[in-house]
């Protein structure tokens, strides 16, 4: 299709393609961002604090659809996924710095994830962890290997909405109404090494780089789906596939910020309240949840974990291999068959073998992410840097380089995120 002959849809398919794609792309990416370990993170700050960090789901929604949405907006108008945007535009070095750090961080991650997933599912199935785990990675990476990417799109649709049994868990903790409006109206900040750790935490997991590369890659998926299979038939969008991104975007990043917003009111509900203070995974938080808000809550938890978890999973272990195969040339998408991008799905099968791997060195799987929080606590401010720039490049984004307004967002979230940095590094010797 050309750039005249995308010009030219109607109002009416505008209006279907719209509704589509408000059900997938931005939803897809919003609930990836509450994976395992958000989940994890989140049930910590409730039960450590209460209400009292409800705040921080509407002051990180702003940052969350800015970030999302500049990584949109690059794959639509360049045509590229992010790494293979910044191989073209920058130096070797620079690709490589922040590649490695990203790569690490995804498959800690997508280790410690599978590990929360299997001590989620061992509440209703008694079988060793160990072996849920191998079980669960093996059956995620042949829907990978043999699922073409509309079916892996639309699995992770219906995926998502397993986060809703966070709404249901914690409306089922009845919460206190005064405490909840005043912990979500009222910041409250502590300044201790304790209540800064989870703070800068909630920040760097609500906007881990996994979420820039993920969306910028589903939007070329989108693009090849379309057939438009070269670089040239992909660049440029118009104005309306913008409109609809924004749109798409905009739902997608409210539903995983509700979803922060109710696991954290949830365990502040009911541990906090009962002094269980020390919640350091989201199974543990299930099985804690049982007796203080009844058995129907703490399974609506762990159902939670394990539906997002096969959604996050295949995430980050596949944008990982986006990534590499991006920096070094590799043929790549999800439309193509084992054979005809053997590299990139070696890749994806190396990366998840590694991510199971972690699993049996006797890591504790929160501790693990404490240091994927780090490295992506590190790498996520120069990447995000690096998308302002791109997206503020005519050579790159040519009349589509951001407004002010996006760039006002924009540049407040890139200093967010760095000062979330130093914060972390000052905890450490708070």
């Amino acid at each position: 299709m050309t750039q005249r002959d995308r010009n030219a849809t109607s109002p009416q398919e505008d209006k279907k393609d719209g509704i589509g794609r408000a059900l997938g792309l931005g939803l897809i990416t919003g609930a990836a961002d509450d994976d395992c370990s958000a989940i994890g993170t989140y049930a910590s700050a409730g039960a450590r604090f209460g209400p009292d960090l409800l705040w921080t789901a509407p002051v990180t929604l702003p940052m969350m659809y800015t970030v999302v949405y500049l990584s949109s907006k690059l794959g639509q108008v360049s045509g590229r996924g992010l790494f293979h945007a910044i191989k073209d535009f920058y130096p070797r070095w620079l690709l490589w710095a922040v590649l490695v750090g990203v790569l690490i961080g995804n498959t800690i991650e997508a280790a410690a994830d599978l590990g929360g997933m299997a001590a989620s599912i061992n509440i209703f199935l008694p079988v060793p962890i160990p072996l849920i785990v191998i079980v669960v990675a093996a059956v995620i990476f042949a829907l990978q290997l043999w699922g073409s990417y509309t079916l892996i799109r639309n699995i992770f649709r219906w995926l998502a909405l397993a986060l809703l049994a966070y709404v249901g868990s914690a409306i089922m903790a009845k919460p206190d109404a005064a405490a909840v409006l005043w912990g979500t109206l009222v910041p409250k900040i502590e300044f201790s090494r304790e209540f800064l750790s989870i703070l800068v935490a909630i920040i760097g997991t609500t906007l881990s780089a996994y979420l820039y590369t993920w969306q910028s890659n589903e939007e070329v998926e989108e693009e090849i789906a379309e057939g438009r299979t070269t670089l040239k038939e992909r660049k440029g969008a118009t104005d309306g596939e913008l409109r609809r991104s924004r749109r798409d975007i905009l739902i997608g990043m409210i539903f995983s910020n509700l979803i922060m917003y109710f696991i954290i009111l949830s365990t502040g509900s009911t541990l906090y309240e009962a002094g269980e203070h020390d919640v350091e995974t989201a199974a543990q938080a299930a099985e804690a949840l049982k007796p203080l808000a009844g058995a129907a809550a703490g399974v609506l938890f762990a159902a939670g974990v394990i539906g997002v978890g096969f959604l996050a999973v295949p995430v980050m272990t596949t944008g990982a291999a986006y990534d590499l195969a991006q920096a070094v040339g590799w043929k790549h998408s999800l439309h193509a068959k084992p054979r005809e991008a053997p590299k990139f799905y070696i890749a994806i099968g190396a990366f998840t073998l590694i991510a199971v791997g972690l699993n049996f060195l006797g890591f504790n799987p929160m501790k693990a992410l404490v240091w994927s929080g780090i490295v992506q606590g590190f790498s996520t401010p120069p990447l995000l840097l690096l998308i302002m720039l791109m997206t503020n490049n005519p050579r790159i984004m040519g009349d589509k380089v951001n407004s002010r307004t996006t760039n006002a967002l924009g540049w407040a979230t890139t200093i967010a995120i760095f000062s979330a940095s130093v914060g972390l590094v000052a905890t450490w010797f708070i």
